[in-house]
């Protein structure tokens, strides 16, 4: 993944990294495209100089109410530091996507409500169900009809001003899998605006589960990570 980070003023900060991503089946004989395991990311961080070597890594987890477990690996203190669930609705190394955003929302965690459906699109309005956990009241969601994947979303604050807003900029079916391939979010309330662009992306490589422990964020999977 390569990052582009601009703040309001033009000036551009960038961050590389790489992700591995394990996706449990879920319980026998679940549909695999019904995503009712759990899923597990390791990031790797390659540029600049400041991030290089840290690893952020979460076990996300399929079960209603369940918190998800995180870590981040600082190597300049050689520190691995637990991630509070308050944290995962803070800045991601510096950018407009959060931590959350990057490893998913749970889907118990909003009530849904489709909205609209137009000829590409349906449109859903989301409220948090625990409002004092996040910085938005509501947020909206266009997923696309053949893909299912949500292309755009909108934040709203309790006045009802957008304060956030993302975008799939491109799609590119790769291994008969939709994927995004770039993608943006934009602050409006800072006027910073982060873009990342995927490359690279292969699926069912058979990742070993060792890699998401707690003795490779300090030893990372370098085959893995070429």
């Amino acid at each position: 993944v390569s990052m582009s980070i601009v703040d309001s003023q033009g000036r551009e900060r960038t961050r590389e990294f790489t992700i591995l991503r394990s996706d449990d089946p879920g319980p026998e004989g679940a549909d695999p495209e019904s995503h009712a395991g759990d899923q597990k990311f390791y990031i790797y961080f390659h540029r600049p100089a400041d991030v290089n070597k840290m690893v952020y890594q979460v076990w996300k987890k399929a079960a209603a109410g369940a918190d998800d477990d995180r870590w981040l690996y600082l190597p300049a203190l050689d520190l691995v530091k637990r991630i509070a669930g308050t944290e995962k609705r803070t800045s991601f190394v510096g950018s407009d996507f959060f931590y959350e955003d990057v490893s998913g929302r749970h889907l118990s965690a909003d009530r849904h409500e489709l909205a609209e459906v137009t000829d590409n699109y349906y449109v859903l309005n989301n409220i948090p169900r625990d409002p004092g956990s996040v910085e938005f009241a509501s947020y909206r969601m266009w997923i696309h009809k053949v893909t299912f994947l949500p292309v755009k979303i909108e934040y709203y604050d309790k006045d009802g001003a957008k304060i956030r807003e993302y975008a799939a900029l491109g799609v590119e079916t790769i291994q008969g899998h939709p994927t995004v391939v770039k993608s943006t979010m934009k602050d409006n309330r800072t006027g910073s605006t982060t873009t990342m662009s995927y490359s690279n992306v292969v699926y069912d490589i058979g990742l070993p589960d060792e890699i998401f422990s707690e003795r490779y964020l300090r030893q990372p999977p370098r085959a893995h990570l070429r």
